[in-house]
């Protein structure tokens, strides 16, 4: 206690918090809390100053894990159990000396353990403070998946390796498969999923492997190598969760887990494939607890914010989104949405899946197996008297004619379009069977959509570029419209960009999230009758020109001049500009 009160005579002279905010801490101490808990959990200031007050106060350096890399071998020097244990990360080694971060430095038990592990070795051991979070969320990385499957699979082994455990005996594979390590490595690979930021887990067989990788940022990376014999178990104990067919090992299935982790309601959206002599299987990671984003929080520019802004306030029409598999369409649309949610609206949506939940909205899961797809949905769905109506997928004609209709018919329709970009919505319409005075009569904004890994805010910094490829990417800024640069920018100017060297915080990578790249193409009275006269392209892209739209690697060029994203990014979304650098 007096620990508290000398570190909360610190915070109130460095002016970190008030008199008012130290009575108040004081008052949930009495009440059982921890002064840590009072204030970084109540909020009242970071856990970073926190730690740096109490670092002081104890007369101990403060160190910042998040901006260390700490080696392999070093974190290996204290035992896992004596980690988790006394709750302690060796964060430095000299070959004489150990740094230290423990989660409490006044532990004496932690403290002689460590030191008779020191005294042992013929070490000395020195103490660091760091934020707790960052001690906790270390230990459990250090850990790890393969630790915890490893343990399970231990456990299982014997079993796994016997095939009569398999073959013999209905009775002994589904015990396999219900098994507590089999059930187990299922678990840790989904919790580590989720913790990770995956969006899709992929485990596949690999020859005498069996191979899981997280999509984590739309990159695939290996995480985890199993022996293949536990393959078939992993399969069915998935299939068991998603309530699939065990047995049924020829043709596709598809199914839905949902689980809790962490506090959050995930959905797991499952599908299975069959391969030579085996299965693969592919989970989407779906977080229904997170909430719609903005189209800002996304990014956005203001421009195009505003000209979407525009487009949903008008009684009737088509918004369509289009891109690849995993470019964000349909949050785009929920971020659209929620613009939209208002009392006075109704708001109906057709999706497969629900993945994000809008207290507010009807939103209906499309369930194929039974016929009811897009296309019957679409049709009942125009007889709830809706105003707003959201589709998750065009992939057909009868969906592609009932949208037109409903946009005929006094609704705002909301869906997404698989094509390369803007220009081929039309095309790829008429290509369903929709007739073109149709379109011209319906679609108001189309828009085209890649997401781009950000640059992680930790390790930033600028990156050297051949004066050659800065010299092309000036002639290709000078055609931005002006409209889009930030004040003071010039073309002629200096240009700088950057790249992340990797840290702890973003797993070496240099990356840490997406942003959303994207060009709009406004259905102006001019583009109508480009569309009722057979859409020739050159045309097309002349009345672009006039609407001073972005183009997907202009805004991807200005997004990296900004510093969100690198070059190599910009280059892999856009092959254009591989060709010309």
């Amino acid at each position: 206690m007096f620990m508290d009160e000398q570190i909360l005579a610190l915070l109130v002279q460095h002016k970190l918090i008030d008199d008012k905010t130290a009575a108040l801490a004081k008052d949930l101490m009495s009440r059982g809390k921890t002064l840590e808990q009072a204030l970084v959990g109540g909020k009242y200031m970071s856990e970073i100053n926190y730690t740096k007050a109490r670092a002081e106060a104890l007369g101990l350096p403060f160190v910042d894990l998040t901006e260390r890399v700490i080696p392999k071998e070093t974190l290996e020097l204290i035992p896992q159990e004596a980690k988790e244990t006394f709750n302690a990360v060796p964060v430095e080694f000299d070959g004489k000396v150990l740094q230290v971060a423990l989660l409490n430095p006044q532990d004496l038990k932690a403290n002689e353990g460590l030191e008779f592990l020191a005294a042992e070795r013929g070490w000395n051991i020195k103490y660091v403070v760091a934020p707790s979070s960052q001690i906790l969320s270390l230990i459990k990385k250090i850990k790890g998946l393969g630790v915890e499957v490893a343990t399970a699979l231990a456990q299982a082994k014997g079993r796994f390796e016997h095939k009569e455990d398999k073959t013999e005996e209905g009775g002994k594979l589904e015990e396999v498969i219900r098994g507590a390590p089999v059930s187990r490595m299922v678990s840790v690979i989904m919790r580590h999923a989720v913790e990770g930021g995956a969006s899709d887990i992929h485990i596949e067989p690999m020859g005498s492997e069996s191979r899981v990788r997280y999509r984590i940022d739309g990159v695939l990376r290996t995480t985890l190598v199993l022996p293949i014999y536990v393959h078939p178990a992993l399969v069915s104990r998935i299939k068991v969760l998603a309530n699939l067919k065990i047995d049924e090992t020829r043709v596709p299935q598809d199914g839905r887990i949902s689980q809790e982790i962490a506090g959050r309601k995930i959905d797991f959206r499952v599908s299975t494939l069959p391969v030579v002599d085996n299965e693969k299987v592919v989970m989407r990671v779906l977080d229904t607890s997170a909430s719609a984003p903005t189209l800002e929080s996304l990014g956005y520019r203001k421009e195009h914010v505003a000209l979407v802004k525009e487009h949903i306030k008008k009684p009737f029409g088509m918004l369509l989104v289009t891109g690849p598999t995993g470019s964000g369409k349909s949050t785009t649309l929920f971020a659209v949405l929620t613009g939209l949610n208002a009392e006075g609206i109704n708001i109906s949506t057709l999706e497969d899946p629900v993945e994000y939940y809008v207290p507010g909205v009807n939103q209906s899961q499309v369930k194929p197996e039974i016929g009811y797809n897009f296309a019957s949905g679409l049709r009942s769905l125009l007889r709830q008297d809706p105003n707003v109506i959201m589709v998750g997928e065009v992939r057909d004609r009868e969906t592609a004619e009932l949208a037109i209709h409903a946009a005929l018919t006094g609704h705002l329709l909301f869906s997404t379009l698989h094509t390369n970009d803007v220009y081929s919505i039309v095309p790829r319409l008429v290509d369903m069977g929709v007739e073109p005075f149709l379109l011209a009569a319906t679609l108001n904004l189309g828009i085209a959509q890649r997401l781009a890994r950000k640059i992680c805010t930790n390790c930033k910094e600028p990156e050297n570029i051949e004066p050659e490829i800065v010299d092309k990417l000036r002639n290709e800024i000078k055609k931005i419209p002006p409209k889009y640069f930030s004040p003071g920018f010039s073309p002629d100017g200096p240009l700088t960009f950057f790249h992340g060297k990797g840290c702890a915080r973003c797993g070496d990578t240099g990356y840490q999230g997406r942003v959303a790249v994207a060009e709009l193409m406004e259905f102006t009275d001019s583009m109508r009758r480009l569309i009722e006269k057979g859409f020739p392209i050159a045309e097309v892209r002349a009345e672009v020109a006039r609407q001073e739209a972005l183009s997907l690697r202009q805004d991807a060029i200005l997004k990296a001049l900004d510093g969100l994203t690198t070059l190599s990014e910009v280059f892999r979304l856009s092959q254009e500009v591989q060709e010309d650098v």
